[in-house]
């Protein structure tokens, strides 16, 4: 083999070794959360230890929650009072609607058929009335001959019973008795009247009832009419609600309502939620609830939006806690919450599942290390801290913590290069491969 082939191979050689160094540099880096440098544990061998930086930032404690993006002003679009509420027209989910849009329509046919027969009992009631008061007419202006007849029976009979001082005596007790069969005809004849009033009135009044009734039967179809259609009260987004009383299939939530169905007197159709404002639902662990409390804030990451960062008020927490049962037995109590989002972006949607830091202390402005940083050397908290290519420890004096992070007081400042595990230990591990 030739001298300068043997050159290109150990220059090729040299180059992809140093590209490979580079790449795994690079990955170390990445994975690491920061650079990496050399640990001369021997002579001879050198190992890749993780490292950081020390930075200055604002040291936070707080207690981690999931939640869910809801309107501080949704409104709930319930069935109102009909009779056989089922559904012909339905706004889809998700699409934006005005206010006097329709939402939801129900099947009007019967109602409108119901409301017809009424508006026609009502006018053949209206002439039945007319037919009994023309009836009633004539019986009282037959009533009123034949009372004025028996009233001038009456008074012809007292003048035939007035000339009894010249008429014989059997002429005159006749005619006495003329006058007492005049006045019984006449009381006959008023009661047959006053029977007559009253019956015409009872009449009356049946009728009057019965209209009364096809009227307000009427009404009630009319009014029902007006109701088979729901509008949205608000602009907003729909959002149309599950059928409680369908059963799903086992294991998967309830499906929504749909066309075709049919509801009952206030179910929860749909929703139109205010985009305006937005809140986040909260179910805080019972471990958590004591070191809770309103008006602290919340820093909230919305799994839809993985980029944007909100910022929140814990505004209610239940004084009860809410018992969930998971199945098999299993129960889990959590305390439910609401936190008011600051500024409402309008990517925002109700349903959308969110990660919530709770914020109990914060101090601006520490020097920060990751807890693992740090280990206990002769019973003080120390750092290995990077010299060159290698690590002194030093001592520490650390203030509080967090689930991942420790407050420096004192030995280190922001910017220094620090050591996430004991650069011995990751010799030894290198040796030992």
């Amino acid at each position: 083999m030739s001298k300068d082939l043997k050159k290109g191979r150990l220059g090729q050689t040299a180059a992809s070794k140093k590209k490979r160094f580079l790449v795994w540099g690079i990955m170390g880096a990445l994975l690491s959360g920061g650079a990496y440098s050399a640990y001369k544990y021997t002579g001879t061998t050198k190992v890749e230890v993780p490292v950081t930086k020390v930075r200055q930032g604002d040291f936070v404690i707080s207690v981690k929650s999931r939640g869910e993006v809801r309107s501080v002003n949704s409104v709930i679009l319930l069935t109102p009072q009909i009779p056989d509420p089922r559904i012909v027209k339905l706004a889809e989910t998700g699409k934006p609607v005005r206010k006097g849009e329709v939402i939801v329509e129900f099947d009007a046919m019967a109602q409108e058929q119901y409301w017809l027969d009424r508006a026609t009992s009502v006018r053949t009631v209206d002439s039945e009335m007319v037919q009994l008061k023309a009836s009633q007419r004539i019986t009282n202006e037959m009533d009123g001959m034949n009372k004025m007849t028996a009233t001038y029976n009456v008074d012809r009979a007292k003048l035939e019973a007035s000339k009894a001082e010249i008429l014989s005596d059997i002429d005159g007790k006749k005619n006495r008795i003329d006058v007492t069969t005049a006045e019984g005809d006449l009381k006959k004849m008023n009661v047959a009247i006053s029977s007559h009033k009253t019956a015409q009135d009872a009449d009356v009044e049946r009728l009057v009832q019965k209209k009364d009734k096809t009227v307000r039967d009427a009404d009630r179809a009319k009014s029902y009419l007006g109701k088979m259609k729901i509008y949205a009260p608000i602009d907003g987004i729909v959002n149309i609600l599950p059928n409680t009383r369908t059963n799903g299939s086992f294991g998967s939530s309830l499906p929504p309502f749909k066309e075709g169905d049919r509801a009952w007197t206030g179910a929860a159709i749909a929703e139109i939620p205010d985009l305006t404002s937005m809140r986040i639902e909260l179910k805080l662990d019972e471990v958590d609830r004591g070191r809770l409390q309103v008006g602290q804030f919340l820093d909230v990451k919305v799994d839809a939006i993985p980029e944007a960062q909100f910022e929140a008020e814990l505004d209610w927490i239940s004084p009860i806690a809410a018992i969930n049962f998971k199945g098999m037995g299993l129960t889990e109590k959590t305390f439910p919450a609401r936190a008011t989002l600051k500024k409402v972006d309008p990517r925002l949607r109700p349903g959308m599942s969110a990660s919530v830091d709770i914020i109990i202390e914060k101090e601006p402005r520490q020097v920060l290390i990751p807890i693992r940083a740090s280990f206990m050397q002769k019973g003080k908290p120390s750092v290995w801290v990077q010299k060159g290519e290698g690590f002194e420890v030093r001592p520490i004096q650390v203030g509080k913590r967090n689930d991942g992070d420790m407050v420096v007081l004192k030995g280190l400042k922001a910017g220094e290069t620090i050591a996430m595990e004991d650069p011995a230990e990751v010799a030894k591990r290198a040796r030992k491969m």
